[in-house]
């Protein structure tokens, strides 16, 4: 019984190990983009609005922090918004807590090595976490984004 106990906290222990060290990794989501950074940008927008997305802001953090470092290569934050996603999560009262994730974000940024690399959250593996509304729509809106994403990606 007692070397039962032990096998179970250490197998515990090396389990939580695991999970603390892959969780980053399974969060974030990093793929290379095929195109420079403004390309990329551009080739986003233009497949977000064919697609019925919207853009509220594109955040140029590189540009926001350049008078403190100016060797900060390009970083672009685009929020994307679908409205009818949207008014799914933010109808129900219950659903609305998830709006401090709204809208669906995306990073655009270059590498030293001259790498541009699309960097947005694994909203797929997020979305389990939610009830079946916010659920649902965070499915609905990952599969469209991807979609999105994808004509900028490299193989």
């Amino acid at each position: 019984m007692k070397n039962g106990l032990i096998g179970f906290i250490l197998g515990a222990l090396v389990f939580g190990i695991v999970m603390y060290n892959a969780a980053p990794g399974m969060m974030m989501v990093e793929n290379k983009s095929k195109y420079g950074f403004n390309e990329t940008v551009a080739k986003i927008e233009a497949a977000c609005a064919k697609d019925g997305w919207k853009i509220p802001k594109i955040h140029r953090i590189d540009k926001a922090v350049s008078k403190i470092d100016s060797t900060v290569l390009p970083v672009a934050v685009i929020e994307l918004c679908k409205p009818n996603h949207a008014v799914q999560v933010l109808v129900n009262d219950e659903d609305k807590i998830v709006s401090s994730m709204m809208p669906c974000r995306v990073a655009i940024y270059e590498k030293k090595n001259g790498d541009v690399i699309v960097s947005r959250m694994n909203t797929g593996l997020v979305a389990g976490l939610f009830g079946d509304v916010v659920a649902n729509t965070m499915d609905y809106a990952t599969t469209e984004t991807e979609e999105i994403f994808n004509v900028v990606l490299a193989e």
